[in-house]
């Protein structure tokens, strides 16, 4: 059994589906007219859905997106600072984890990791 759908209340869902095709490469597969889903090479679905007063998520709240080697996590890291990505957990590294925490355009936070 696998986790397979995630779904986030955005305040501006072009802006949201925008950060999340540039940065990790999701692509629409359905839009409605308050919800956008999106999947990338897997099977999940990430569902985008319009909410102009979203709730606070706690402190603890994320969720990662794990890319094929530790040296993709540093090239993320590095395009994601020189476009102004707020980074709000820094790198990490050891010889089994190499990862940081980026957020969203609505302050999800997203922690992009390698794991050996």
């Amino acid at each position: 059994m696998d986790i397979t759908h995630l779904h986030l209340h955005v305040r501006d869902r072009p802006r949201s589906e925008a950060f999340y095709r540039r940065w990790f490469a999701l692509r629409e597969v359905s839009r409605g007219d308050e919800i956008t889903f999106l999947r990338g090479d897997r099977e999940f679905l990430f569902a985008l859905m319009d909410d102009p007063a979203r709730a606070p998520m706690p402190a603890w709240f994320h969720f990662g997106i794990r890319l094929d080697t530790a040296a993709d996590v540093r090239t993320m890291l590095a395009a994601m600072e020189a476009a102004g990505v707020p980074i709000v957990k820094p790198l990490f590294e050891s010889e089994t984890l190499v990862s940081f925490r980026c957020a969203d355009p609505d302050a999800y936070p997203i922690e992009v990791y390698w794991a050996s």
